[in-house]
């Protein structure tokens, strides 16, 4: 117990202090931390194994903090900078991000609802806020394009649409999935694209027909729909640019494994307190039923 303890503090105190005080001797610590360094292997061995199987489940996305964040949910108990040395000393890390890309086209005349979220990105409770966006996948068939539609209060991934056409068209199956399964929000916001902001025929769709209130994001302004652009940012790093895709039928499966078993299911998300957005939902129910 002595030599545990003394170990654990020599980076504390000084060293000569220590020996005198705890009636340590030197000759005795080398001894006993000889026989100590080679279980620290066996342990970092056995966490290394344990890494690089998240890392690789991870679609080799994960970094040191989310590697840590799994294992801490497996019961594991070990520091995050031990994580990460494991990482360095295997040459596994994170994927870099891309330097950012504006695609939303603002410069159209089709009228505009106002930007009444005003970046308030975290609504208190589940089904209050809904963000859209739509991108673009490239395949040797061409582009295939995707909406989505998610909840600012879990990030979960509530409704999408793929086609091959950009048209609102696209959007509103994108809103029709997500009201098959949840209630309607009370607010939808989207960017200013001519898409995302529709005509004027489709916001009264969603203002007369749905009830819900429109807001977009102001005018060459990406940050007012960064919730949605940061997904789109994690799905393009960690599958679309990792990927080529042949068809267009090809990326559709793709999309929607990402999207509904790894990224809804499974990926820790660093606003959620690393954990899945099915899971945080789940929690929150917990919590709120046992209030």
């Amino acid at each position: 117990m002595k030599f545990s303890f003394f170990h654990a503090e020599k980076a504390f105190f000084p060293v000569a202090a220590l020996y005198r005080q705890m009636g340590v001797s030197r000759s005795g610590y080398y001894s006993w931390a000889k026989r100590l360094e080679p279980e620290r292997k066996k342990r970092d061995r056995a966490i290394s194994i344990e890494v690089l199987a998240i890392h690789q489940e991870s679609r080799g996305t994960y970094g040191a903090p989310r590697v840590h964040a799994e294992l801490k949910a497996c019961g594991q108990r070990v520091a995050r900078q031990r994580v990460a040395r494991l990482m360095r000393q295997a040459n596994v890390c994170a994927r870099s991000r891309r330097r950012f890309v504006r695609t939303t086209d603002s410069a159209h005349r089709h009228p505009a609802a106002p930007n009444t979220l005003e970046r308030h990105f975290r609504p208190e409770q589940p089904n209050h806020i809904w963000a859209g966006d739509i991108t673009y996948v490239w395949t040797e068939e061409g582009w295939l394009y995707l909406a989505v539609l998610l909840d600012l209060f879990s990030r979960k991934v509530v409704g999408w649409a793929m086609g091959k056409r950009i048209d609102r068209e696209l959007v509103l199956s994108a809103l029709d999935m997500a009201l098959l399964g949840r209630p309607a929000p009370a607010l939808h916001h989207s960017d200013c694209g001519s898409q995302g902001a529709f005509k004027r025929s489709s916001q009264r769709i969603l203002v007369e027909v749905r009830c819900i209130e429109c807001s977009m994001s102001r005018k060459v302004n990406c940050w007012d729909n960064a919730v949605a652009e940061s997904f789109f940012s994690t799905l393009k790093l960690e599958l679309v640019y990792a990927t080529r895709f042949k068809t267009r039928e090809q990326a559709k499966r793709a999309l929607f494994e990402y999207t509904e078993v790894f990224y809804n299911r499974k990926r820790h998300h660093s606003s959620l307190g690393y954990i899945s957005p099915c899971d945080f939902e789940r929690v929150a129910t917990t919590i709120r039923l046992a209030a």
